[in-house]
């Protein structure tokens, strides 16, 4: 993977300090993309936007945008009204708060950044770094881009700081609203096995070098076979295991001693998950 390139700027202001810095993309998704084409001449398609009601297609200058407050009623703006109601456009990263890292739910986190300092910024930024990683706190902020405020945490990572987008409290949906089902209080030796399970699957700390994305590599290997003019073969998927009684399966996955996969001899561990996409409203691109 190339090494990342700035992607924007910013001044990180606490109390007095303001430090100037460079945002860097932290990830790339690798997921597949493949075109829509004419099967017939393998061109690629186009889209056109078609009014719904008058069966025409629409050009783009005729486009508003449109929120839906009640079933099939909109209230339209254009862009003029939307630019008006954008914040300031501004790169400044406001810190609100500083709290223990151990109180911040992963859930919250959408992406993830790199900071580094810009230019006569460096001994500021090491000095933050340092003091929240001395005192275990990440900085709790605010991050106006585009017209929008983006509510962000900042962590000591590495050598240097580390920003994630977060999301905001009402968008996250409460683990409370998910079925669980009736009550099921587990044997003590079904927790005794499933402990044991546990234990033998256990590593001392989670290395993503070990993972591979195996749909990607077939889907990669079936292209280069078709472009040699080759045969495309895929190995017959593995009949899914019929678990019948919980104790019984723990007690065979125990028995079996469930491969693991070894890790390569320089692994790189990988220290935050990745959240979800943010579901998208309605009114916005």
């Amino acid at each position: 993977m190339a090494a990342p390139r700035a992607m924007a700027s910013g001044t990180i202001s606490f109390g007095l300090v303001s430090i100037p810095v460079k945002i860097y993309t932290a990830t790339s998704a690798q997921s597949m993309h493949f075109n829509q084409l004419h099967k017939g001449c393998g061109s690629r398609l186009k889209q056109q936007l078609v009014c719904a009601s008058e069966g025409v297609v629409v050009d783009r200058d005729d486009i508003v945008k449109g929120y839906e407050y009640a079933k099939d009623q909109y209230v339209q703006f254009d862009n003029d009204e939307l630019k008006k109601l954008e914040g300031e456009r501004t790169s400044a990263l406001d810190i609100v708060e500083f709290v223990p890292l151990a109180t911040v739910d992963l859930m919250y986190i959408e992406k993830s950044y790199y900071l580094g300092p810009d230019k006569g910024g460096n001994k500021a930024y090491r000095l933050l770094a340092n003091a929240m990683e001395r005192t275990g706190k990440v900085a709790v902020g605010r991050y106006g881009s585009r017209g929008k405020e983006q509510l962000v945490l900042i962590r000591p990572y590495k050598n240097g700081l580390l920003l994630h987008q977060v999301f905001y409290a009402d968008e996250v949906r409460a683990f409370e609203d998910v079925d669980m089902g009736q009550p099921a209080e587990p044997k003590p030796g079904e927790i005794e096995l499933a402990d044991q399970l546990i234990g033998q699957l256990s590593t001392d700390k989670f290395d993503a070098e070990k993972f591979k994305d195996e749909y990607r590599q077939r889907v990669m290997d079936a292209v280069e076979q078709k472009i040699a003019g080759q045969e495309i073969t895929v190995a017959p998927e593995q009949p899914t295991a019929q678990i019948i009684d919980l104790f019984d399966a723990l007690k065979q996955s125990l028995g079996k001693g469930m491969k693991k996969v070894e890790p390569p001899a320089e692994a790189v561990p990988l220290k935050i998950a990745k959240a979800s996409k943010r579901a998208r409203a309605s009114g916005e691109d």
